[in-house]
């Protein structure tokens, strides 16, 4: 192999191993880590929000160092601010659950960074991410088509379905055909002191109350619109939360309809969260160029959600309809849809709603 290319390093084994295997596959390698927060922020601002945050800098820094690679740290605080802190604030406003990580990829890692490394006047051929995913060309389609990992118990292709066919073009999955020990032993022979870290997290899964200044308390209610409690603000709920409701009642209950205008939470039992189809928006297709016509396929309704038979429509505007061969449970407005045929990813987009009956 050969060429030049660009490591996004977050001082993780994942990044830290990608970093290896593309130098010994003999490509000149190049370390960049993204800085999402500004020096102005203290300990409760946008620094603890931060994905990677400033001790993933230092860490990134000290096993580039160790490599003996380049190392660049280059700031996408604004870029980070507006497509991911700002994205994630006003969809919990609109009662949708967000995936703050997706944004992220297709605006921030892929898009904001790639940009200012060559502004930098750093020429690279490819740019790479500790995904575990695969990519490649299907030169009948003519288009780069995205896959599962090798580890489908590592699998992260549900998070890079949203880029662009130019995006693809310039990038390197290279845990893609490994497991995640495998990529733990890769750091543990260079001694990078990166092998035994935990799994990082995003702000979201940290629950910073900063994601959210002010929020409103407001009545919870059941179907029937009676009261049986009180929420602390609606961007803490999510569709089929059942901890932290503080009701005590004699069957357990799930967050079934976030209210908006009427500041509520409903909720309602582990039935009522079951729904057969979804209508999601802003699609993007990487297996096709566009769907024609109504597709079988497995669907993925968030990341951890085991895949299920459906049948993918088109609707006029845009849109899609997705019915499942039996119901779903959670399904959430603002999550990501991912549709897969086998391996390969047909493509995604956002639940705009559930359908509680089939259609």
């Amino acid at each position: 192999m050969s060429g030049r290319v660009v490591v996004a390093m977050s001082g993780g084994v994942d990044s830290s191993a990608t970093a290896v295997l593309l130098k010994e596959q003999g490509y000149d390698v190049i370390g960049v880590t993204m800085r999402t927060w500004t020096d102005s922020d203290g300990p409760d601002g946008t620094a603890s929000l931060s994905c990677p945050g400033p001790a993933d800098e230092e860490d990134a820094r000290r096993v580039a160092q160790t490599l003996g690679i380049p190392f660049y740290t280059v700031d996408v605080a604004q870029e980070f601010q507006a497509e991911v802190l700002e994205y994630f604030r006003r969809e919990y406003a609109a009662g949708r659950t967000p995936n703050p990580c997706i944004s992220c990829n297709r605006e921030v890692k892929f898009g904001a960074l790639t940009e200012k490394v060559r502004n930098l006047g750093i020429d690279f051929d490819h740019f790479a991410t500790g995904h575990y995913a695969r990519m490649e060309y299907d030169a009948g389609r003519h288009r780069y088509v995205l896959r599962k990992a090798a580890d489908t118990t590592k699998d992260q292709s549900y998070f890079l379905f949203s880029l662009s066919q130019e995006q693809f073009s310039r990038s390197l999955f290279p845990l893609g055909e490994h497991t995640k020990e495998e990529a733990r032993m890769i750091a543990r022979g260079l001694r990078l002191g990166v092998d035994s870290r935990p799994e990082s997290q995003d702000f979201a899964a940290r629950g910073h109350p900063a994601l959210w200044e002010t929020t409103q308390p407001g009545p919870i209610v059941n179907k029937h619109g009676e009261i049986l409690g009180e929420h602390h603000g609606l961007p803490h709920y999510t569709i089929g939360q059942r901890k932290g409701l503080g009701i005590a009642t004699g069957e357990p209950l799930y967050v079934t309809g976030i209210d908006l205008a009427a500041n509520t939470i409903v909720v309602g039992s582990k039935e009522d969260i079951y729904s057969y189809a979804l209508i999601a928006s802003g699609l993007n297709w990487v297996f096709i160029e566009e769907l024609r016509q109504p597709v079988e396929a497995r669907a993925k309704i968030r990341y951890l959600h085991k895949e299920a038979d459906a049948v993918i429509a088109p609707l006029e505007d845009g849109r899609v309809s997705v019915k499942f061969a039996e119901p779903q449970m959670a399904i959430a407005p603002g999550q990501a849809v991912v549709f897969y045929q086998g391996d390969n990813v047909l493509g995604g987009g956002t639940i705009e709603a559930a359908t509680a009956n089939p259609g």
